[in-house]
This record gives C-alpha cells, sequence and structure tokens, in this order.
C-alpha cells in the first residue's frame, strides 16, 4: 500500500488531514518516486492532488539534514510560488524543514540567511534562476551543489515555447553546478504527446510518465450571439448575466480588453437588479495586489456567488477554491487552453465540470465546436519545440560570459554544446553567433578573454535580461495614490478619456510622460483598453475538423437553437462545393472577378502561403477567421499560381532574408532574434513562425472546388493581411 511507504512524519500529516484515501496519482507517484531514481512527468487533471504526488514522496525519500539546498520547485508564475508556498510549508512543518520563496517579491532577509545557510526547500521562478546566475553565480553553487530533486510545476506551460528552452537551458547549467545528479519531476496537466516534456530533463532515456486518465463528468452548451461591433452584442451580456448570476463563475474572453468589457458590463447589470456585487477582472495588467486580493476572496468565499473575468493568468493552477461554472466567450486556438480552464470547475469530489461556450460570429462557433469535438475525442496539439533555438542560445552565452565575468572562447563554445537545450546547434554555428556579437559590441575580446562589450552592458545589467519573453511597454494607472495596474500608451489614453481596468470605470485626469504614470478618478462610462498582442495559432486538425463539420449533417445537442440555425447556414453556404474528399479538396468561391480560396489550413500554413503572395507582390486579402485569401485571379489559374508558389519555396531562404532587412518586425516574436546573424533569423522565422514544409505539402496535393451553382455571400470579415 503506497501510503506504508511513506515516512511516519508524512503519514502523520496525511492522517491530521484526515484524507479517506490517496488519489490515484499520489498513489502512483509514491510508489515509483520511493523505489527508483529515473524522472517523472506526473500528468492529471487540474485539482486531482500532483502537488502533494510529488512532495509526499520526495519529503520521504530525501535527507534533509545534509548540508545545501535538497529539493528546488520551479514555477512559471510568482502568484503560483506565493499560492504554493503555504501548502508545501505545511507539510514541511512535520518534518521540520525550512522552505524559501526566492523571487523579485520575496523577502530579501530570508534570501540572504538561506545563502548564509543553504537548506531546505526553495520555490523560485525561471528569471530568479537567470538572474542569480548572472549576479551571483557563488549563490548558485553555494545553495544548490547538493540539489536531490527539481520539481517544475505546469510544466505544459514550458512545453514547445521560448520560456521552456531557457528552463532547459537553466536545468542543463544546474546540472554542471551540482555535485552529484539531481532528478527532475515534472507536474502537468494532460498533454498531447509526452515526449518533449521527457527530454525536458536531459535524461529521455530515464523520464517515465505517470498519466492519471481520470476524467469529470462535464455539462456543456454552446449558445450564439451575432455581433456587428467591436463590443460584445448586448443580448450576449444579458444572457450571460441570466446564466452566471447564481454561481461562482470563471468568464475567459480572448483578450484584456474583453475582460474587462464583461467585468464591467456584468457588474453594471447586477447593480441595477440588487445582484451581487462581486464582479472582478483578472489579467496581467490588473495591479498585482488587486490580483492577489481576487484570488484570495475567491478561495475564501464560501457562499457568496462571484464572477470573474480573466485571461491565461487564471489557467494555470493558483488554488481559487470551487467554481461552479466556467464560461469561454469565443474560440479558444487550441484545445489545451480549452481543457486548463474546464478543469476549473467541479472540483469538489462527485460534482461536474460546466462549461458555456459563447459565440459572436458563425466562424468562432464553427472553431469553438471543432476544438470540443476534438477534445471529446481525446486529441492535444503536439508540442513541438524548436531544434535549433539560436536566439535563446544567444542570450545564454551573454548570461555565461556576464556571470563568470569573462571566459575564453573555447570555454564559452564548450559550455553552450554541453548545454541539453542546444545540443543541434553546431560548433561552427555557436562560432557565427559569437562572431556577431562581437561584430556589434555585445562581446569584446580583451587579452584573448571573451567580456561584455558597450553594447552587451546595456542589456545584461537590466531586469529584462533576465526573461526571455517580451513584455509591452506599459504606464502605471493610479488612482489617490493606489496602483490599479499597467495599460500601453496608445492613441485612446489622452486626459478626459475614460477606460475600463480591473472592472471598474476611470476618467484619466494626467498622464506623466516622464514618470510613465497615468492618473485617474472613478467614472461612470468608458472604453476598454487597447493592449498590445496578436492571436494565437490554430492547429491544423482543429481546422481538418471544422472542414468536417461544414460537410456533415450531424447534430450537437450541446448547441442551442441560434448556435444550430448558424451552423446550418454554413452548411448551405457550402452546400454549393461537390467536395467528396476532405483531405485533398478545398472550395473556391468565385464571385465577381475575384476567388476567395478556402485553405483550412493551420495559422503557421496561412502566414507562410501569405508570405509567398507577397514574394510574388500578388495583391490579396486574408482572413484567419475563415482560413481564407481572396484573389483577383480566375479558378482556372489557381494551379498555376499554385506551381509558381511551390518554386518560391525552393527558394525561401533568400526570400526569408531579404525580408527579414527589410522588415525587422518580422521577428517581433523573438526578444532576442534581432541581433543574430541575417540566415540564423532567416531560420528560426522558417522553424518558429512559418510551416513552409505543410505549405509544400498543400499547394502540391490541393484540388480546388469551385462552387457549381451561383456564387454566394459567405459569411467571414476580410481585413488586409498584417500577420508579419
Amino acid at each position: 500500500m503506497p501510503y506504508e511507504l511513506l515516512s511516519e512524519p508524512i503519514r502523520r500529516y496525511v492522517r491530521d488531514k484526515r484524507w479517506e484515501s490517496l488519489r490515484p496519482i499520489q498513489g502512483a507517484a509514491i510508489q515509483h518516486i520511493l523505489s527508483t531514481d529515473a524522472n517523472f512527468i506526473l500528468a492529471s487533471r487540474t485539482a486531482s492532488g500532483k502537488t502533494e504526488a510529488a512532495f509526499l514522496p520526495i519529503l520521504s525519500k530525501v535527507n534533509f539534514r545534509e548540508a545545501g539546498v535538497q529539493v528546488l520547485y520551479i514555477s512559471p508564475l510568482i502568484a503560483l510560488i506565493n499560492d504554493q508556498f503555504h501548502r508545501i510549508e505545511e507539510l514541511c512543518k512535520y518534518l521540520d524543514v525550512k522552505v524559501t520563496k526566492w523571487h523579485g517579491e520575496a523577502n530579501r532577509t530570508e534570501k540572504k540567511k538561506l545563502v548564509q545557510a543553504p537548506e531546505g526547500i526553495v520555490l523560485i521562478t525561471p528569471e530568479s534562476l537567470e538572474a542569480m546566475f548572472v549576479n551571483a553565480p557563488y549563490s548558485v553553487s553555494a545553495l544548490f551543489s547538493s540539489l536531490k530533486y527539481v520539481v517544475i510545476d505546469e510544466i505544459h506551460s514550458f512545453l514547445g515555447t521560448d520560456r521552456g528552452i531557457h528552463l532547459k537551458s537553466i536545468l542543463s547549467r544546474l546540472s554542471k553546478v551540482n555535485k552529484n545528479r539531481f532528478n527532475v519531476v515534472g507536474l502537468s496537466a494532460t498533454i498531447g504527446d509526452y515526449t518533449e516534456a521527457k527530454k525536458f530533463t536531459g535524461e529521455e532515456g530515464n523520464t517515465k510518465v505517470l498519466l492519471d486518465k481520470t476524467s469529470k463528468e462535464m455539462l456543456t452548451s454552446f449558445r450564439y450571439h451575432k455581433g456587428a461591433t467591436a463590443e460584445l452584442p448586448v443580448e450576449l451580456i444579458k444572457d450571460l448575466y441570466k446564466q452566471t448570476c447564481s454561481h461562482k463563475v470563471l468568464i475567459f474572453p480572448n483578450s484584456r480588453g474583453k475582460a474587462e468589457e464583461i467585468a464591467v458590463k456584468l457588474k453594471r447589470i447586477s447593480e441595477k437588479v440588487n445582484g451581487h456585487p462581486h464582479y472582478f477582472s483578472h489579467h496581467s495588467s490588473v495591479d498585482k495586489e488587486v490580483r492577489e486580493y481576487v484570488e484570495h476572496f475567491a478561495k475564501h468565499n464560501q457562499r457568496q456567488n462571484f464572477c470573474i473575468s480573466c485571461t491565461s493568468t487564471l489557467e494555470l493552477g493558483i488554488d481559487i477554491g470551487s467554481v461552479d461554472k466556467v464560461v469561454q466567450v469565443d474560440a479558444t486556438t487550441s484545445i489545451a487552453s480549452l481543457i486548463q480552464r474546464v478543469g476549473r470547475s467541479g472540483r469538489r469530489e462527485g460534482e461536474k465540470s460546466q462549461l458555456l461556450l459563447y459565440a459572436t460570429d458563425k466562424w468562432s462557433l464553427l472553431q469553438s465546436l471543432a476544438c470540443w469535438l476534438l477534445y471529446q475525442e481525446g486529441y492535444i496539439e503536439p508540442v513541438r519545440t524548436a531544434v535549433k533555438p539560436y536566439d535563446i542560445l544567444l542570450h545564454q552565452a551573454l548570461s555565461t560570459v556576464k556571470g563568470a565575468s569573462g571566459c575564453m572562447r573555447e570555454e564559452l563554445t564548450r559550455r553552450l554544446m554541453d548545454n541539453h537545450a542546444f545540443t543541434e546547434i553546431t560548433e561552427t554555428e555557436i562560432h557565427e553567433i559569437i562572431q556577431e556579437l562581437v561584430q556589434h559590441e555585445w562581446l569584446e575580446v580583451l587579452h584573448r578573454e571573451l567580456i561584455i562589450g558597450v553594447e552587451g552592458e546595456r542589456a545584461v545589467n537590466t531586469r529584462e535580461f533576465y526573461s526571455v519573453f517580451k513584455t509591452e511597454p506599459s504606464f502605471k494607472v493610479v488612482n489617490a495614490g493606489k496602483a490599479i495596474g499597467q495599460i500601453p500608451l496608445t492613441e485612446q489614453v489622452r486626459e478626459d478619456e475614460n477606460i475600463l481596468l480591473a472592472a471598474r470605470i476611470w476618467k484619466i485626469k494626467y498622464v506623466d510622460l516622464k514618470a510613465k504614470k497615468i492618473e485617474v478618478t472613478p467614472a461612470s462610462d468608458g472604453k476598454k483598453p487597447i493592449f498590445f498582442g496578436g492571436g494565437g495559432t490554430v492547429d491544423a486538425r482543429v481546422r481538418q475538423k471544422m472542414l468536417q463539420i461544414l460537410f456533415a449533417d450531424t447534430a450537437y445537442s450541446e448547441l442551442d437553437e441560434p448556435s444550430q440555425e448558424a451552423i446550418a447556414e454554413l452548411r448551405k453556404d457550402f452546400a454549393v462545393f461537390p467536395l467528396s474528399d476532405h483531405s485533398t479538396e478545398r472550395p473556391v468561391l468565385e464571385k465577381e472577378l475575384q476567388t476567395t480560396f478556402y485553405t483550412f489550413a493551420s495559422t503557421k500554413v496561412n502566414r507562410s502561403l501569405a508570405f509567398l503572395l507577397d514574394c510574388l507582390d500578388l495583391g490579396y486579402d486574408y482572413d484567419e477567421h475563415s482560413s481564407s485569401f481572396t484573389l483577383s485571379v480566375s479558378p482556372t489559374l489557381l494551379a498555376d499560381l499554385f506551381e509558381q508558389l511551390v518554386l518560391f519555396i525552393d527558394d525561401v531562404d533568400f526570400h526569408l532574408e531579404q525580408a527579414v532587412q527589410q522588415n525587422e518586425s518580422l521577428l517581433d516574436f523573438s526578444k532576442w532574434g534581432a541581433m543574430l546573424p541575417v540566415k540564423f533569423k532567416g531560420e528560426i522565422l522558417k522553424e518558429r513562425y512559418y510551416d513552409f514544409g505543410e505549405a509544400r505539402k498543400l499547394l502540391s496535393s490541393v484540388k480546388p472546388v469551385p462552387n457549381n451553382t451561383a456564387p454566394v455571400a459567405l459569411e467571414g470579415s476580410q481585413s488586409k493581411l498584417t500577420v508579419h
């Protein structure tokens, strides 16, 4: 029995908690972690006890009387560290083990004590580890040379991202500091392919996945309210209020601006009808203290209903207690994100999860339905990590030189080649990147040694250096000395303009450009703030499922009547295309001397097609929403056009290098990419932003199927392409 394998102090903790039994993932983790020295990925749904699954056996196994920090817990969010700290500290009291938070907002005195006498468990973010490597490498060695375990929370949030590659590099650097070897335990919600998660540990062959497939019953319904303006339809807001006013609810729109719009409008309705006052917004631009208040209220509030309109900040595992319903407004770009959000509801034993999916146009409804059906089939988008992350290597080269206060070129090259994150990058390529840094004075050669150069000093000596993701420049919003949040400086930000922030309406009284501060006072009406940042990328399987739905006659009981009518209208629109093979045939609409080609391809493939059309200097309108290109060519000429585009793919490296020299904003997704040699800029564009391989397959195999009756007007706003 797993319980019997635990140490007596930990068994006492379980007894004191009055647990009737261990959760499946906990029992499996205890047996495997205590009996082997393998690395593990513990995968199970939200609120299934993964934190305890890792720490119950680790605390039973590790000898905390040994000098040095024994366990390192790495989290993607400071808020998650603060949340988990109390759970882990409570567990550790039974062993008299010290737990220390280490991040930018943590207590400095506690950090200092830890460096002087390293012990116990440390909770940290990747960026704080990076800062330690850069500014205090001696602390890294003193603290972590005796590590036994590294626990990575929400590991799925790192997979396939620049931040994940960065963390993988940091783990590799930690392993070089460690006297022996530490084990990695990753905690994950269910993901599609565990290969990338296993690679993350640096020991893929010695990493096992413990997967709990237990699922919860879910009540799902779709609701459709057509929107014609930038604001959400009034009827949607009214219906949303009716559906949520008597529950504890999380609402996920796809932008911070919409989160504010929903929170303020629902609050206004509630005030008019004497409903509850607990309407909040929660996203990265809301002040930290305001977010923490919202989290605390939700977690500790047992009786009162509440509504939090939020973004991905509440997708991860911050404990906000039990939620009755989760609402998604318009389609998520990924099934993985939908799963995370759904998992926030029905956390109590025996309770069903409830999901409401709203859509404001037919294509969003179709995409929502496709994501939902794929989720039901068990499909989750596979994670694709960059094979040659040149930009992250460049950042780590600067970090290594700074941390070492200078090092020989051969030594820097060796360290980068030995790093698990960069195994596919060749020695020659590393030399080229180092030389580019020297040429542009990011690095400098002094007596055969590399040191940080004049340009490099400006970068590495700022807090921004510790992260590999971009943050938008923003102004602090303040009312009577109290911080409310941060917003970007846009045309909208001017005196006497009203804005929505932190679920309230504010009038801008003064904009201090020098101090980057906006002084506001409460107001009664306003507009949602404009935030930068684009949408996510839609997977090919989602688009394929959308196409299948259009040409099927299946009825879906989850759809309300307006949703069923909207799907029926789309099906009627596409009935003019006699498709018989969805794998190769695509609809082509001829109307008024223009041809609209519906690709039903992934976002990356569509970006690739747009890039190729730009190379050809052919005018077009592109609508990502309906995955379509509108061109001033006859359908009979499409085959010739596709052949020409394939020829451009043959020479795409040349075109990418030209494009990136003319337009550096192409690399806006990469924080450190702009400093790379030109050919490497093209390579990371190919690997991370475009998908020319799949674009070639589409162009080579696709069979355009024109409409065989009178042309019809298919819905889908066709805006000029700005995907770059």
